[in-house]
């Protein structure tokens, strides 16, 4: 198959791919797909591409002759299934390679807020050896709710429980195997926004989830609850979170991911654009989030171990040939 790769900008992770798939034309690119003059790549029947490029209907129209997407992802809401499946496009993505690797950063951001790591580390750069002000609070005994009790979910409960946490989940598909197993106990949305003082994210984003917190469950929960989000920023209604953070109903947010975070890279080509009107709103709620002391925020980098980036390589070259060899594996539906 000729396979446009897009998004990889490392040559170890270009020759990885290459070496594994010497029977293959592959045409490596560093840029999104978005960025790319597609009329050039009309013939490509594979595409390889990473949650930075949008795969939508004129990507669709410009490469007339594909057959098979393998997101280098877990998520795949960058890509229009339905339009895929109209067109007999097979997508696949990458279910499991990083459910530690994420929730540990996850789990990072936790104890970046409760010890105020990153307003310890301002403070010494601007030239301050002085701990007053920065006391933070013990997690031992706390009560997270975790939101997602797949893979990445699951992870993170271990550790919380690790910590001495008392744990709650939310999952639609609940295994009280697991719960039995890793000792924590299931519960209602409702119940878990109310007993939890630490919230996690862990779901996929779809017409389910988008803005599941938002004014409304955020007013059912705990005075002073923390929420961490390394799933999808639109998850999480910007400007709900926003007031919540500024009248102390949430005390503070760990988030590697956020609402339109693509818009921070392209934000100067949004400047006279008589449509980016709701673009800039959300990239100026983005700034704001940026210089709010109670909140840490790492750049969608939950992902990036060596051993996770290898896992998704791995997956990916699977992909690709079980998909040749006519046996699709890791296909997501429409």
């Amino acid at each position: 198959m000729k396979i446009l790769v897009t998004d990889i900008k490392e040559k170890w992770q270009q020759d990885f791919l290459k070496n594994a798939l010497p029977d293959h034309e592959l045409i490596m690119s560093e840029e999104s797909l978005n960025d790319l003059d597609l009329s050039k790549f009309a013939d490509v029947e594979g595409l390889s591409v990473f949650i930075t490029s949008r795969v939508n209907g004129e990507e669709f129209a410009a490469l007339p002759n594909l057959k098979f997407i393998t997101t280098r992802s877990t998520g795949f809401d960058h890509i229009d299934r339905q339009i895929a499946k109209e067109r007999g496009v097979v997508v696949c993505n990458v279910p499991a390679y990083g459910e530690n690797t994420v929730a540990e950063h996850a789990f990072a951001l936790l104890l970046a807020l409760s010890r105020k790591l990153h307003e310890s580390f301002n403070r010494i750069k601007e030239g301050h050896f002085d701990y007053h002000g920065l006391r933070g609070w013990d997690i031992k005994g706390k009560t997270v709710g975790i939101i997602g009790g797949g893979h990445i979910g699951i992870h993170f409960a271990k550790m919380a429980k690790g910590f001495n946490m008392n744990v709650l989940v939310f999952d639609i598909y609940p295994k009280k195997e697991l719960a039995d197993l890793v000792g924590f106990k299931y519960v209602s949305l409702d119940e878990l926004f109310a007993a939890s003082d630490v919230i996690s994210l862990h779901v996929p984003l779809n017409e389910h989830t988008k803005y599941m917190i938002n004014k409304d469950s955020i007013a059912k929960m705990k005075d002073g609850v923390y929420i961490i989000n390394t799933a999808r920023g639109a998850l999480i209604k910007t400007d709900d979170l926003i007031k919540a953070l500024k009248d102390g109903k949430v005390a503070g947010a760990g988030l590697d991911v956020l609402e339109g975070e693509n818009l921070l890279s392209e934000e100067l080509d949004l400047l006279g654009n008589e449509d980016s009107k709701e673009h800039l709103e959300t990239l100026l709620a983005n700034h704001i989030l940026m210089d709010m002391d109670n909140v840490v925020i790492t750049p969608h980098n939950a992902f990036n171990s060596v051993e996770a980036v290898e896992r998704i390589l791995t997956t990916t070259i699977d992909n690709i040939n079980a998909f040749v060899a006519g046996s699709p594996q890791n296909v997501v539906d429409a």
